[in-house]
């Protein structure tokens, strides 16, 4: 429990200091109009509360990734808690401020959009299908994985219970994608923000009055793996796949310029952006510490499971034993909500990436349903895909767990290009520098070695990583030369 709790006093000071610091080095201007009231549409451009954008920002980012990746990640033993806590401090947060005040400088210009003006128009074209293609998976992985929570409380997990609430939950991205913002995802994301903050101090409660005796830093960080199960899974790349949200991903370049186009001045970027990372990594943290009493300290028998568990098991078992039935309720549907707030505006932000390339308006209903329809017809396939092979989740999964963090690499390369640009004589560019390089490494060397890859021998990994990161320290060096 002491790694834990230095683990949340370390995200607490990381949003106090170094959040002050990135928004420091971003600078910030007060009196720029911001695109919410410059460019106010009715529709997406719309002045929103702040306390409303922020919960909205942590809805949007706070998928499944923070659980149930954490739920996994925790299997690597406390390196989980290292890799939370230094990937959200000084990658996530930076990531998510970085692109969210880029977009704000940009009258609300998308992820795409912002690659193409500082990586040039052939990555922007790549970026965008790319893009397009993470968030039919998003859309696809959080409509599947509530659904089989959902299926499992209501004690019927059959394939016919599964796709009656694969069905809801679809109908309702389709109606949240359609709508203003302000008119559906802008009041039922308070409830939900509720639930899921609820479901975190509700579990951090119980860690302080059970207080399991959890595997420490000083434990070592290696071989708790094979104590939980995992096979082929080395801790370099796999944890740094395995736990995205809850310490960096790429998914949230893609939500942060939602928000960019509502928040009304830009001195809230810290609070927004930085600060709905921070409490994501939190949110991470505590499902790492509470699977680590799951899978180390006896807790799976003593919820009757068994450390074989999948991640919706956990969840349902463990807030059911510690939380009783109303507290469980509200804790799942913590759970629930969470990728499905994060699945409609991954529908949202990809109707909004098409419609800004083709430079289509999106007041007219009708305009915004002819982008709509090809990509709800696009995860229709994918679900049923799905649903229909037996691997197919776990395929998609694997595969949104790579892309996702492949697109925050393009997005640290992004700010680092303008952050050079805009102070060529100061170094500030190494707030987004380091991790791009670092988060280069885990992304090339995943799909050399990883089975959804080339399945090169898992010995090299570490020189693969270090390859990498020569390779890219070089190529940037020469494009600094020049500029």
């Amino acid at each position: 429990m002491v790694s834990f709790l230095v683990s949340i006093l370390a995200l607490v000071l990381g949003y106090l200091v170094y959040g002050r610091f990135v928004d420091r080095v971003f600078g910030p201007d007060p009196l720029r109009p911001t695109p919410a009231v410059s460019k106010a549409d009715g529709v997406d451009y719309i002045a929103l509360p702040t306390w409303k954008v922020y919960m909205i920002q942590f809805l949007n980012i706070a998928g499944t990734g923070p659980i149930f990746g954490a739920i996994m990640g925790a299997k690597f033993g406390p390196a989980s808690y290292l890799w939370i806590v230094f990937g959200c401090i000084f990658a996530g947060a930076v990531h998510d401020y970085m692109c969210g005040m880029l977009s704000v400088r940009h009258g609300g210009a998308g992820f795409p959009e912002l690659v193409g003006q500082y990586l040039g128009q052939r990555t922007k074209k790549v970026m965008l299908v790319f893009s397009i293609v993470l968030l039919l998976l998003v859309g696809t992985v959080f409509v599947y994985s509530p659904a089989l929570i959902l299926g499992d409380v209501a004690g019927d997990g059959s394939r016919t219970s599964i796709m009656l609430w694969v069905g809801a939950i679809f109908l309702y991205y389709v109606v949240a994608t359609l709508l203003p913002i302000d008119k559906l995802i802008g009041k039922v994301y308070p409830v939900f923000a509720f639930a899921l903050l609820f479901m975190a101090a509700a579990l951090m409660v119980c860690l302080f009055v059970k207080w399991p005796s959890l595997p420490e830093i000083w434990d070592g960080l290696g071989g708790w793996s094979e104590q939980a199960g995992l096979k082929d899974q080395p801790i370099f790349p796999c944890l740094f796949i395995t736990i995205a949200c809850g310490a960096i991903s790429g998914f949230h370049a893609t939500q942060s310029p939602l928000m960019a186009r509502c928040i009304q001045n830009e001195k809230l970027g810290r609070p927004v952006f930085y600060g709905s990372m921070i409490t994501e990594g939190l949110v991470a943290l505590i499902w790492a510490a509470v699977s680590s009493w799951f899978f180390f300290d006896g807790g799976a028998a003593e919820v009757g499971s068994d450390l074989g568990a999948a991640a919706p098991t956990v969840v349902t078992k463990v807030s059911e034993n510690w939380l009783g039935l109303l507290g469980g309720i509200l804790a799942i549907l913590g759970v629930v909500a969470a990728p499905i707030t994060s699945g409609d505006t991954a529908f949202r932000s990809a109707r909004l990436i098409i419609a800004d390339f083709l430079h289509l308006e999106q007041k007219k209903l009708h305009s915004r349903l002819w982008i709509a329809l090809p990509l709800f017809v696009g995860s229709a396939f994918l679900l049923w895909y799905n649903i229909a092979d037996a691997n197919g989740f776990n395929t998609i999964w694997r595969y949104f767990g790579w892309s996702n963090q492949t697109l925050a690499v393009f997005m640290l390369w992004t700010a680092t290009v303008y952050l050079y640009l805009r102070n060529p004589g100061k170094a500030y560019y190494l707030i987004t520098l380091l991790p791009a390089l670092f988060m280069s490494a885990v992304c090339v060397t995943f799909i050399l070695v990883d089975k959804i890859g080339l399945r090169l021998p898992q010995e090299l990994a570490p020189w693969f990583g270090l390859g990498t990161v020569l390779v890219a320290a070089f190529l940037w060096w020469r494009w600094a030369a020049k500029h």
